[in-house]
C-alpha cells in the first residue's frame, strides 16, 4: 500500500479469513494498547511511532498470520520503548503474545557481528527463541522490512549498517523460509543503499529494455495460451515476472555476464490445478520449443528444503529469444511467494490447531530449522552461533539425499563426513566410509547435489582423527570433532600427570592419596578445583608434580609458591599480553620479536590452522596443519604459533589447482571471475593431464580464508568445473 496503514486495514484485511469478533476484539485491544504507550513517540521519518507496529501488523495479516501473531506486531516494541514491564504485558495479553514480544526485543537489541563474547552468548539467546518459535521469526523480517522501506531517514552511516545486516542475515533467513518476495524487497533495498551507483544504472537498464521485453513476454503468453487451449487445458493462469535487481547484479559479478547476456531477467510462470498437469504443460512446452540442455530442474519430485517446489525450463522460443519457464501448481505459487507463512495460514475452523503443534509440524518440514537449536545449543565459548548458522545453513546451495530418500542441503565443499555428522554425533564419531550413489567414495569426496548417500560406520572404530578437522565444511560437525579431540587429548594428559604424581610418590617415598577436596584446599586460587583438574595441569607442564607433594606433605621449605604462580599463569598470560611484532600477523607465545616466515610450499593465510617449526638459518617456519612437510618435522622442533586476531590483515599468498572438462574459454571465464573478487591475480597456468582433463594453476593473493573459501566456492560454480584443490607442494 502506498498510503499509511490504519487500523481499519489490518482489521479488514485480518477480516478475509478471521470471522470470530473475539480474534479481531484481540487485534483492536493491542492496537489500543500500543497506542497508548507510544503515544507522544516519533519515528526518524516523522510519522508517529504506532504507524510502524501497524504497517507490521498489516503485513502479518496479508499472509494470514494468527490473531495472536498480529497483536504481537502491534505490540512488538513496547518492551524495548516504553515503561511496559512483561509482567505487565502478560497480565493483559497472556503468555503467548508476550513469547514473541519478548523474542523480537531480543533480536532488537543485537549488536551486529561484534567479536564480544558476551555478545556471542547473546545470539544464542536469540537464534534460540527463534528456533522455538516461528512466530517471533516472522515478526523480525517484517519489522525489518518496514524498517528497510523507511531507510532514506537515517544517517548514511546507519544505512549502510542497517543494509548490510539485512543483506547478510534477514535476506537469507527469508530465502530459507522460501519467502521469495520478501527476500526479494529486502535485497533490493539493501543493494540500494551498499551500491547505489551499481544499483541506479540496472535499474536504468531494465527500465530501458521492459517494454521490448515485455512485449517479447507477451507474444509468449499467447502463443502458450493456444498450446493449453488446444491440449483441453482451460484452468490456468500465466505470469510474467522481472528478476529482481540484485539478483541480476549478482549473476553478472559472478558470471561476468553483460547485462544483454541475462536471458532469465524476465520469465514466464504457468499455473495449473494438479502436479499430473504441471507434467503435462512441461511436455507441450518443451514438444514445441526446444529445451536447452542442463537447463532443467524438477523441484516438484524434489523440493528445496525451504518447501520450494517448480519445474523449471530454458527454452528458445518465438524469435530464437531465450526464455526460462516455471510450471508449478496455484498452491506450490503460494508457498513460493510466502514460504512457510502460506503453508502454515492461520485457519480458525482448524481445531486441532496450537503453536507448538505448528512449531512441531514446521521442525519436521524445516530439517534445517530444527538444527537451529542444536547449533546454538553447542558450547564453544570462543565462537559466534551466528557465524556457525551462515556458514552451515544460510550457505548451503547443494541438496543430498539419506538412503531413505530425505533430502538434506549442505555448503559447498561438504563432504561424507559432514553428512554423517549431520544424521547424529556418534554416526560421525564411528564413520568408516561412505556409498554415493552405490560407488565407495574417500572421506574427502566434495558432495553434488542428487548425490545418495550412505554412511558406514564400526563401533571398534577409535573415532576422529586430527585429519578430520580439515576434511569437513561445516561448523557443526568441526565442533564435534574438535570436542572430542580436545577430550581424548584431554584424558591422555590427566593419565600423563596422575602417572607423574605417583611418580613422584615413589621418589619421596610418600604414599599420599589425593582427593578432590585437597585440591581444591590447596591449589582452588589458581583455578584448580578437582583431582582431573589437577592432574590435567600436572600433565600439560604447568604444575610441577613433585613441588605440589612437597606443598601438601608439608615439606614447605622445598615448595616455592611464587614459581607455582608463575608455571600456573604464563601461558596464559603471555598469549593475553604478547602482540605480534611481525608483518605476517603471527603471535609466537613466549616470544617477543621472533623471526617469522611463511612456508612456501603450503602458502598459510590469515585463519588457516598453522604450526611453526625452529629452521636453522630461517627462525620459525609457518606451515599449515595438514602439511606434508610440516607431518614429517622432528616432533621436538615444533613450536606453538597463532594469528593475532588484531594484527592488520595484508595480502597473503596462496594457489589452488581446478580441474575442469577441457573445454573452449574456461580459463578466460576463470580469470575474469578472479577479477571480479577484491585480490590480486598473480599467475595462472594450464595444461592438459593424463586422463585429457584440463589442470589450471591460479597464483593470488587474499586477505583471510573466508575470502579464498568464497572465490573456491564460485569458482566451482563454472561450467564444467569438478575439483579444486589449495596446492600443497
Amino acid at each position: 500500500m502506498n498510503r499509511s496503514v490504519t487500523i481499519e486495514d489490518v482489521i479488514a484485511k485480518a477480516s478475509e479469513y478471521l470471522k470470530k469478533q473475539k480474534n479481531l476484539d484481540l487485534i483492536m485491544d493491542a492496537y489500543e494498547f500500543a497506542k497508548e504507550k507510544h503515544e507522544g513517540q516519533f519515528r526518524k521519518s516523522k510519522d508517529p511511532y504506532i504507524q510502524h507496529p501497524l504497517e507490521v501488523a498489516y503485513m502479518l495479516a496479508e499472509i494470514q498470520s494468527s490473531p495472536i501473531t498480529i497483536a504481537a506486531g502491534l505490540l512488538h516494541d513496547v518492551l524495548e520503548d516504553t515503561d511496559v514491564t512483561k509482567e505487565e504485558l502478560t497480565k493483559k495479553f497472556g503468555t503467548d503474545v508476550v513469547t514473541i514480544v519478548d523474542g523480537v526485543t531480543k533480536i532488537g537489541q543485537l549488536k551486529y557481528l561484534t567479536k564480544e563474547k558476551t555478545l556471542a552468548r547473546t545470539h544464542q539467546k536469540i537464534l534460540l527463541a527463534m528456533a522455538k518459535d516461528i512466530r517471533v521469526v516472522l515478526v523480525k523480517l517484517l519489522d525489518r522490512v518496514h524498517n528497510m522501506r523507511t531507510l532514506e531517514f537515517q544517517t548514511p552511516e546507519k544505512q549502510v549498517k542497517i543494509a548490510q545486516e539485512t543483506m547478510d542475515l534477514y535476506a537469507p533467513l527469508a530465502h530459507r523460509l522460501g519467502m521469495y518476495r520478501i527476500k526479494a524487497e529486502l535485497e533490493d533495498t539493501a543493494f540500494r543503499y551498499l551500491h547505489p551507483e551499481e544499483y541506479k544504472a540496472l535499474t536504468e537498464q531494465i527500465t530501458k529494455q521492459r517494454a521490448v521485453r515485455e512485449e517479447d513476454i507477451g507474444k509468449m503468453e499467447h502463443r502458450i495460451e493456444e498450446l493449453l487451449k488446444t491440449n483441453n487445458i482451460t484452468s490456468y493462469e500465466i505470469k510474467g515476472r522481472i528478476k529482481n535487481i540484485y539478483s541480476v547484479y549478482k549473476k553478472m559479478t559472478q558470471k561476468d555476464l553483460e547485462f544483454d547476456e541475462i536471458y532469465d531477467l524476465m520469465a514466464l510462470r504457468i499455473l495449473v490445478p494438479s502436479i499430473e498437469t504441471c507434467y503435462l504443460v512441461l511436455g507441450l512446452v518443451h514438444g514445441l520449443w526446444t529445451p536447452l540442455p542442463r537447463r532443467f530442474k524438477d523441484y516438484i519430485a524434489t523440493p528445496k528444503p525451504n518447501l520450494y517446489q517448480s519445474l523449471h525450463t530454458t527454452i528458445v522460443g518465438l524469435g530464437g529469444k531465450i526464455y526460462e519457464i516455471q510450471i508449478r501448481t496455484f498452491e506450490m505459487d503460494e508457498i513460493a511467494e510466502f514460504g512457510v507463512a502460506a503453508h502454515w495460514a492461520y485457519k480458525e475452523d482448524n481445531k486441532n490447531y496450537t503453536p507448538e503443534k505448528e512449531q512441531m509440524e514446521i521442525s519436521a518440514k524445516l530439517k534445517w530449522y530444527k538444527e537451529l537449536l542444536s547449533y546454538v545449543e553447542m558450547n564453544d565459548e570462543d565462537s559466534d552461533p551466528l557465524d556457525k548458522i551462515k556458514e552451515d545453513i544460510f550457505s548451503a546451495n547443494v541438496y543430498v539425499f539419506t538412503p531413505r530418500g530425505d533430502v538434506l542441503d549442505f555448503p559447498t565443499g561438504a563432504t561424507p563426513l559432514d553428512f554423517a555428522y549431520r544424521i547424529h554425533t556418534e554416526v560421525g564419531n564411528t564413520t568408516v566410509g561412505a556409498i554415493v550413489n552405490n560407488r565407495i567414495v574417500p572421506l574427502t569426496y566434495k558432495l553434488k547435489t542428487g548425490d545418495v548417500v550412505e554412511i558406514k560406520t564400526s563401533k571398534n572404530f577409535n573415532g576422529p582423527s586430527e585429519a578430520w578437522v580439515k576434511i569437513v565444511k561445516t561448523s557443526h560437525a568441526r565442533h564435534k570433532i574438535i570436542s572430542i579431540l580436545n577430550k581424548r587429548k584431554r584424558d591422555e594428559l590427566i593419565e600423563k600427570g596422575k602417572e607423574e604424581y605417583e611418580k613422584a610418590c615413589k621418589a619421596e617415598n610418600i604414599n599420599f592419596k589425593l582427593d578432590d577436596k585437597l585440591v581444591s584446599q590447596y591449589f582452588s586460587k589458581y583455578g584448580v578445583n578437582t583431582l582431573d583438574d589437577f592432574y590435567y595441569e600436572v600433565g600439560k607442564g604447568n604444575i610441577s608434580a613433585k613441588s605440589s607433594l612437597n606443598k601438601i606433605s608439608g615439606k614447605v621449605e622445598k615448595f616455592d609458591e611464587q614459581t607455582l604462580i608463575k608455571q600456573l599463569t604464563e601461558a596464559f598470560e603471555t598469549r593475553k599480553s604478547k602482540k605480534t611484532s611481525n608483518e605476517w600477523g603471527i603471535i609466537v607465545p613466549g616470544l617477543d620479536k621472533a623471526q617469522v616466515k611463511l612456508a612456501n610450499c603450503c602458502h598459510p593465510v590469515y585463519n588457516d590452522n598453522i604450526v611453526g617449526f625452529v629452521s636453522k638459518g630461517h627462525g620459525i617456519v609457518v606451515h599449515r596443519l595438514e602439511c606434508n612437510n610440516a607431518k614429517n618435522i622432528e616432533k621436538d622442533r615444533f613450536i606453538e604459533v597463532i594469528w593475532d586476531d588484531e594484527a592488520q590483515k595484508r595480502p597473503y599468498e596462496t594457489m589452488i589447482s581446478v580441474l575442469s572438462f577441457d573445454r573452449r574459454n574456461i580459463v578466460a571465464e576463470m580469470i575474469n571471475l578472479m577479477n571480479s573478487y577484491a585480490i590480486q591475480l598473480l599467475g595462472i597456468s594450464s595444461n592438459v593431464n593424463k586422463d585429457g582433463d584440463l589442470l589450471t594453476k591460479i597464483r593470488f593473493t587474499v586477505a583471510n580464508t573466508q575470502v579464498l573459501n568464497n572465490v573456491i566456492a564460485n569458482v566451482y560454480k563454472i561450467s564444467d568445473v569438478y575439483n579444486i584443490d589449495r596446492v600443497i607442494k
